[in-house]
């Protein structure tokens, strides 16, 4: 039997918290981190094979060539992003490339749109957590925005409280994968039976109309950004450890959501599972029509329960972030930091509380404009992960041509010719601008309490930092 493998517990993460002390083996430290980094992007499998059919008005036929292409992107950006783990298996994400390719300040940009990204994590997690507990208790219905602000506030209060064990999460998303197999299982003898609304011809020609509609389900991808960063936490492993853990865990987000997200839009399809009603979501009818009451219990409740982990993922994340901003002294003796010290101060609990007040506040703020409705938020949660994809990649491209790897070099920059051309079409919406003038909004704000600061050094390690502390 191997040594019990000691963990540090940050204070500020995207996946939360420490393993504990029971786990001894690199299986089960793997398993844990992996399932535990994945819980975003397997949750988002809940509003957004929903929010492609309402972008395709309704068209079943559509439905899973347009998720098709959603894998495919997410499998290129993958693909990419496992070269920015083996670049920098200390962690640090988009951040750090565009930190080393451009220079620290320019950082600031992809660190503007991972905050953005973070507070849209938490708004339209807990509006698809109230969305999934409507869909069980429709009574609920015409409490859907109170429901929501008051799962900011409880996931937001929790976190004072500590963080959730990296276990919980993973365990939280375990649950939901093997539910989710179960109604699919259950789904492959189940009568078509029409739910919801379906149209029988699409509004735009097939091609047009699936190019137009896959960019919305790009939030398919969030959560992907997380395990270049979380891997700084593994400070029981060396360089070559973290990468390897790193990059086997976007294989395995990959290959799971992947299978969940085509298995239910395929069986969505096969079932004639429409645009839901109000009080209802897509995944819900499926799992209503296909498995038995008490399967579609538990699947609600694994649903929720996996939202709610996303939410509080937000909750640490972007707290932690902004401890990591803040003025405080270095391992070196150096004053660093250029956001105030309150930001920077936690409980007995590690937990930076001024922080997650800005959080609670700012994501209650989001949620209420959007009525509690996550696909309201779905085209603004995918523009500010983009642009920090967009980031990472090109600035992989340019330090790729710079070292001589061509292989690289060609595969960065179609990665982010793809992004881009995601990103652009999600603008091309109108509204969706509002998160990318967000997200350089606040990349300005902190850019200018840089300079303030005196442009202190290490600015492009901050995510990195964020995960760590």
């Amino acid at each position: 039997m191997e040594p019990e493998i000691p963990v540090k517990i940050p204070s500020g993460t995207s996946t939360a918290g420490g393993l504990g002390r029971g786990l001894r083996s690199r299986p089960a430290l793997l398993l844990a981190f992996a399932f535990a980094v994945m819980a975003d992007p397997v949750s988002s499998v809940a509003y957004a094979i929903e929010a492609a059919l309402r972008a395709l008005n309704g068209d079943l036929a559509l439905l899973v060539p347009t998720m098709v292409l959603v894998v495919a992107i997410v499998a290129l950006v993958i693909v990419n992003y496992r070269q920015l783990v083996a670049r920098y298996p200390r962690g640090g994400g988009a951040p750090a490339a565009v930190g080393e390719a451009f220079g620290d300040g320019w950082s600031f940009i992809p660190i503007g749109a991972l905050v953005v990204d973070f507070l849209l994590t938490i708004a339209i997690s807990v509006s698809a957590g109230s969305s999934a507990v409507i869909a069980y208790f429709p009574a609920l219905a015409p409490w859907r925005l109170l429901l929501a602000l008051c799962l900011v506030v409880l996931v937001g209060a929790a976190t004072w409280f500590g963080h959730l064990g990296r276990l919980v999460f993973a365990a939280i998303t375990v649950a939901f994968i093997v539910v989710s197999v179960v109604v699919l299982l259950y789904g492959l003898g189940a009568a078509p039976q029409a739910a919801g609304t379906i149209v029988g011809a699409p509004g735009h020609p097939p091609v047009l109309a699936v190019l137009l509609a896959f960019p919305v389900a790009m939030a398919m991808a969030t959560g992907v950004e997380a395990a270049t960063s979380a891997v700084a936490q593994l400070g029981q492993l060396d360089n070559d450890g973290k990468r390897r853990f790193g990059q086997l865990t976007l294989w395995l987000t990959l290959a799971i959501v992947g299978t969940i997200t085509l298995g239910l839009a395929l069986e969505a399809a096969q079932l004639h599972v429409g645009i839901p009603p109000k009080d209802s979501t897509q995944i819900a009818e499926l799992a209503r029509l296909a498995a038995p009451a008490p399967v579609f219990a538990a699947f609600q409740l694994v649903t929720a329960l996996l939202l709610l982990s996303a939410a509080s993922s937000g909750f640490q994340a972007g707290p932690g972030l902004l401890k990591a901003l803040a003025r405080h002294i270095n391992p070196n003796g150096e004053t660093v930091g250029v956001l105030p010290l309150s930001l920077g101060r936690t409980n007995h609990h590690h937990t930076p509380y001024w922080g997650v007040t800005v959080f609670i506040v700012l994501a209650g703020a989001v949620t209420a404009i959007a009525g509690g409705d996550d696909q309201e938020l779905v085209l603004f949660y995918a523009v500010a992960v983009f642009l920090s994809f967009l980031g990472g990649l090109v600035s992989m491209a340019l330090l790729a041509r710079k070292d001589r790897q061509p292989g690289v070099f060609i595969l960065n920059t179609v990665g982010a010719l793809v992004v881009a051309f995601t990103l652009v079409a999600n603008l091309s919406r109108g509204f969706p601008i509002v998160s990318l003038a967000a997200a350089f909004a606040v990349a300005g704000l902190l850019y200018r309490a840089w300079t303030k600061a005196g442009r202190p050094r290490g600015i492009r390690n901050v995510a990195a930092e964020a995960e760590i502390e």
